[in-house]
């Protein structure tokens, strides 16, 4: 099973984090690249990769800080992955 989620891109930040947003049901993905020819993208599939252990791609927004992210895991897990991430601010 596959979920595609709505994520907001803040590029320029010191570590890459991602932590899931109740209200707007997405993501937000803290990154260290800027967005230059392509580095952004290649950290945010690179690390949202190593983090869930699966396949990602980006679906939508190529050269948007606004992205559609497709995960291949039910919507539950990556929830409960975040969370459990969050709870023990280790990534």
């Amino acid at each position: 099973m596959e979920t595609i989620l709505n994520a907001k891109i803040l590029p320029g930040k010191k570590l890459f984090a991602v932590e899931y947003n109740k209200e707007n049901d997405s993501l937000i993905v803290k990154i260290t690249q800027v967005p230059d020819k392509g580095k952004a993208n290649k950290e945010i599939i690179k690390e949202l990769k190593k983090f869930f252990k699966v396949e990602i791609e980006i679906v939508f927004g190529l050269k948007s800080k606004d992205k559609k992210i497709k995960i291949n895991l039910p919507k539950e897990s990556i929830i409960t992955l975040l969370e459990t991430q969050a709870n023990s601010k280790t990534f």
